[in-house]
């Protein structure tokens, strides 16, 4: 039997965003997609046409569908980089990228192992905080801007998270010059995240255990100065040798 198919044929602009926004209300995705852009296909100019195109993206990214989320606000950026809304687009795509890392099969094996966000693939993590940026650098005024900062803020630490998680894995394969590289990358680019104390430490004890002793030393104190409490310190004010790896 076959199913049933609305004549849209004589549907005005205004009836197509309607239904559209119906579907879209009621977490039918698909079903608004197609008539936003058959909204498209049959209207392409005016500010119907415009909308449609951004609750597109909208749409892709509440039906888990990043790319296609990104791919969609990236076109609308393109095509109408002056628009009102364009400032829109720009947080669409931060957030497809924010979710990027944990999608429903990325939540669900993260979960079932107890894996950190940081400990997986940081690229889409990178493209969101710069999605971010950007919209906070072009639009400061924007009423996207507040809750673009507060996700900057933990995309940097998670960002800088999976820079030490790296940093660890060189550790454990005893890569010590990669592993001084990682943790120093993090010191350059993220000193004011709570990462900085865990990559001197790797730092101090990649030199030690290279043997350069100076080195390890010059961090050493850079960590009593900056982290005089930190539990990588023992209690002769000096980097333990052994427990720390043992949880490695």
């Amino acid at each position: 039997m076959k199913e049933k198919t609305t004549d849209n044929s004589q549907w005005s602009p205004n009836k197509f965003y309607s239904e559209a926004k119906n579907e879209l209300n009621n977490g039918n995705y698909e079903a608004a997609v197609k008539l936003f852009e058959a909204l498209e296909a049959r209207y392409p100019y005016g500010r119907f046409a415009q909308q449609a195109q951004l609750e597109i993206a909208y749409a892709y990214y509440k039906d888990q569908q990043q790319a296609s989320a990104i791919a969609a606000a990236d076109r609308f950026i393109q095509l109408y980089p002056h628009h009102p809304n364009v400032d829109y687009a720009y947080y669409i795509k931060g957030l497809a990228n924010f979710h990027d890392d944990l999608g429903v099969l990325g939540y669900i094996s993260s979960r079932i192992i107890n894996q950190d966000m940081s400990e997986r693939d940081s690229k889409a993590s990178r493209e969101s905080f710069e999605n971010f940026k950007e919209l906070v650098t072009r639009f400061p005024k924007s009423k996207y801007t507040p809750d673009a900062l507060k996700r900057m803020a933990h995309l940097v630490n998670v960002v800088a998270k999976s820079e030490i998680y790296v940093a660890r894995y060189y550790m454990k394969r005893k890569a010590y010059v990669a592993a001084v590289r990682r943790a120093q990358y993090v010191l350059e680019e993220y000193p004011q995240t709570p990462a900085t104390e865990e990559a001197l430490y790797i730092m101090a004890r990649a030199y030690d255990r290279m043997g350069m002793n100076d080195l390890r030393e010059d961090v050493e104190r850079v960590m009593r100065k900056n982290f005089p409490q930190s539990e990588y310190l023992s209690g002769s004010d000096s980097l333990g040798k052994e427990s720390w790896w043992k949880i490695w």
